[in-house]
């Protein structure tokens, strides 16, 4: 799978967990992307709110203060276009149906695979 995009993507990874965060970034290197961190989700909501221009979100959905799915809810409040992809570390029934019922795009297990992550972020972005 081909891994340019068209230009360079504001991205903000969303977790308070440092190996996952490298783990995601060196995901994301393959990309043209700019990359900003948060590590909780009061973080994330004001992220967003200083900087309209982030285009895709990958939300832990268990984080401090406000988890991921809240703070998605608010986020949708005053940026509706953002791409928002949940990542939990157990995938259980219902996980993929509360992200989406948040207000989420899509939904990713972790580990977060190579292949997956592309295929998202190519299905938006190219």
């Amino acid at each position: 799978m081909e891994n340019v995009l068209h230009r360079k993507l504001q991205v903000l990874v969303a977790e308070d967990d440092s190996i996952s965060s490298y783990l995601i970034e060196k995901i994301l290197k393959q990309f043209n992307c700019t990359i900003t961190h948060a590590k909780n989700g009061s973080e994330v909501v004001a992220l967003c709110q200083q900087n309209p221009n982030i285009d895709l979100i990958l939300m832990d959905v268990k984080m401090p203060y406000i988890d991921g799915l809240e703070a998605t809810k608010q986020i949708r409040e005053f940026n509706k276009e953002i791409i928002i992809v949940a990542q939990t570390a157990f995938s259980l029934i219902g996980d993929k149906e509360k992200a989406i019922e948040a207000g989420c795009n899509e939904h990713i297990s972790k580990p977060i695979e190579q292949e997956k992550l592309m295929t998202i972020i190519n299905r938006y972005f190219n």
